[in-house]
């Protein structure tokens, strides 16, 4: 998903900041989009380094200019029973949290003096269906989920008076990294049982979605999470 929203910022004009844990998927990206003669800097990422976090910031304001848009997208899945030893879920919990929720506000924070000075900036926050209900065994996933459309609320207050606007999105199942090892016929079962269009989605359907948010036209739209599920949040079974 971050790599099909990079890609479509980029072709609607923006000046684009990649970032990512390893080299080669910054570089990739960066590459796709200067050949296609969008503008884009990488760096290397992990959100988990607040210091690096602090770094990475100033580096891309420097490069790149204030930062006007900020898309929290970093992801991994972690899932956990509540009958599992401490040795076994309490890494699983504080890495959930960690990755999935404490970096929105770590990096929010740090891009916070761009922000304002770039002016009606936005906040764009992925979160996920997880985050507007709950799946077995995945606590701490659910937990940080929610937490994102919590922090996002929070945010949509704090920085409103500002003109600066916080939102994000939910997304269900989606064809991405996380869930290619999903065997497709498995896939196939539960699209047909739980989402009403009966497919997963494509990355690039989550990624308009993320930039309609940055458009004029979403002004003053602020605080909401937007599921882009194709109606599985609404289907009670």
């Amino acid at each position: 998903m971050g790599r099909a929203t990079a890609h479509l910022f980029a072709d609607e004009g923006a000046k684009v900041a990649v970032t990512d844990l390893g080299q080669d998927g910054v570089d990739l990206v960066v590459r796709e989009i200067t050949e296609a003669g969008g503008t884009a800097a990488g760096w290397t990422l992990d959100v988990g380094d607040l210091d690096r976090i602090h770094t990475v910031v100033d580096e891309i304001g420097t490069t790149l200019g204030d930062i006007g848009v900020v898309v929290n997208n970093a992801g991994i899945a972690v899932g956990g029973t509540l009958d599992m030893s401490d040795e076994e879920y309490e890494p699983g919990w504080a890495k959930a949290l960690d990755v999935l929720l404490t970096s929105h506000q770590r990096i929010v924070r740090a891009a916070l003096p761009q922000m304002r000075r770039a002016g009606d900036a936005r906040i764009i926050n992925i979160a996920s269906t997880e985050g507007l209900g709950a799946t077995k065994n995945a606590g701490p996933y659910t937990a940080a989920k929610h937490g994102v459309v919590g922090l996002t609320r929070s945010m949509a207050l704090d920085l409103g008076p500002e003109g600066i606007t916080a939102n994000c999105i939910c997304p269900g199942p989606i064809l991405t990294g996380l869930t290619e090892g999903i065997p497709e016929p498995h896939r196939e079962k539960f699209a047909r049982r739980r989402v009403p269009i009966r497919r997963y989605a494509i990355p690039e359907e989550v990624a308009h979605m993320t930039l309609s948010l940055a458009l004029p036209a979403a002004s003053f739209l602020n605080g909401v999470a937007i599921p882009v599920d194709g109606g599985l949040s609404i289907q009670n079974t």
